[in-house]
C-alpha cells in the first residue's frame, strides 16, 4: 500500500513493526505447544527486542542532528556502520531437559512465554488505539474551526 505522506506519528511504524513482530512470536510459540509430543522437537523462539530498541534509538535522535565523527587522517580506523548488527533471529530455546523421545518442549514455559506475550501485543494495541483517537479528535477539532 503506497504511503500518502501523511505521518501519523515517529512511532507509528515502530508500533505496526512491533504488532508484527508479536504475531509472529505468538505463531512461533503456538507451533512449540503444537509439537510438544514430537519426538526430537526443539521449541524455537524470535528475539526483536534489540531491533526495535535500535529502531527507537533512531527516531528518538531525529529530533536533534547527530554529530558526525570525522576522520582526520587516511590512516584512522572507520567508524563502524552499526545499524546491521540488529535485527530479528530466531533460535532454539534450549535450556530445558529433553524427555526420554528427545522433546524439550515445557508446556509451562510455553503457555507463560505466551500469555507475556498477549499481554504485550494487547498494550501495543491499546496504545495505537490511543494514538489514532489523539490524532482524531486533532482532525474533528480543526473541521469544527470553520
Amino acid at each position: 500500500m503506497p504511503r500518502i505522506g501523511l505521518e501519523i506519528s515517529r512511532t507509528h511504524d515502530l508500533i505496526k513493526e512491533a504488532l508484527d513482530y508479536r504475531s509472529a512470536r505468538q505463531d512461533m510459540i503456538a507451533s512449540n505447544i503444537a509439537n510438544a509430543d514430537t519426538p526430537f522437537y526443539r521449541p524455537r523462539d524470535i528475539n526483536f527486542e534489540d531491533h526495535l530498541a535500535k529502531k527507537a534509538n533512531e527516531l528518538q535522535s531525529k529530533q536533534s542532528p547527530k554529530l558526525e565523527m570525522a576522520q582526520t587522517n587516511a590512516q584512522h580506523i572507520p567508524l563502524k556502520n552499526e545499524s546491521t548488527n540488529y535485527k530479528a533471529t530466531t533460535f532454539f530455546r534450549d535450556g530445558h531437559m529433553a524427555r526420554n523421545d528427545g522433546n524439550s518442549v515445557d508446556l509451562d514455559v510455553e503457555t507463560t512465554e505466551m500469555s507475556k506475550n498477549s499481554i504485550m501485543f494487547n498494550a501495543l494495541v491499546q496504545a495505537n488505539k490511543r494514538e489514532s483517537m489523539i490524532f482524531k479528535s486533532v482532525l474533528d477539532a480543526s473541521s469544527k474551526v470553520n
